[in-house]
């Protein structure tokens, strides 16, 4: 048996406003947009080159929902934006007018920075590590669980040499 999610179901306060970001910002392809009636349309968007997940764009319509734009995930990161190559997409999307809560990082699952969407929805946008291709040593001193990654990894890991335009010391550990 064979199964994969077709589609997330992301609430917004408006379809517009929504595509106008998704499509001319992130660079999402509108995959099919269907007038349902009443209002409603069907709108799956992806990413450019996916042909995985979508995402369905559904218009809040009543107060429960319209509280839940932008929390559907509590304040935690909600969706996750894979890349091939971290560092272009990092540019090209702060040159759009993307908000990144923070600076690129590493960790043992990838390359991975937060942004939001207009509506408070956290992303990821990461590139994978491949398993096992992410070292990590311990850090010394103070009994930190967090680690550096090893120089020779600078070379093999393309996690780390796409953010080397960005940091000079790369943390490998949890998330905040």
């Amino acid at each position: 048996m064979k199964q994969a999610i077709g589609a997330v179901s992301l609430l917004v306060r408006d379809y517009e406003e929504a595509l106008k970001f998704y499509t001319r910002t992130l660079r999402f392809e509108v995959v099919e947009d269907a007038p349902l009636g009443g209002g409603r349309r069907w709108i799956l968007l992806a990413p450019p080159g996916s042909g995985e997940c979508r995402v369905l764009l559904a218009r809040a319509k009543n107060r429960k929902e319209k509280a839940s734009v932008g929390r559907q995930a509590g304040g935690r990161v909600f969706l996750f934006l894979h890349t091939d190559n971290f560092a272009r997409d990092y540019r090209e999307m702060r040159r759009r007018g993307v908000a990144f809560n923070e600076e690129p990082r590493a960790e043992a699952y990838g390359t991975v920075a937060v942004f939001e969407d207009p509506f408070g929805n956290k992303w990821d946008l990461i590139m994978p590590s491949k398993p096992g291709r992410l070292r990590r040593r311990a850090s010394s001193g103070s009994g930190s669980r967090r680690g550096r990654l090893w120089p020779a990894c600078r070379i093999g890991c393309p996690a780390s040499t796409v953010l080397a335009p960005f940091s000079n010391s790369i943390s490998v550990g949890s998330r905040p």
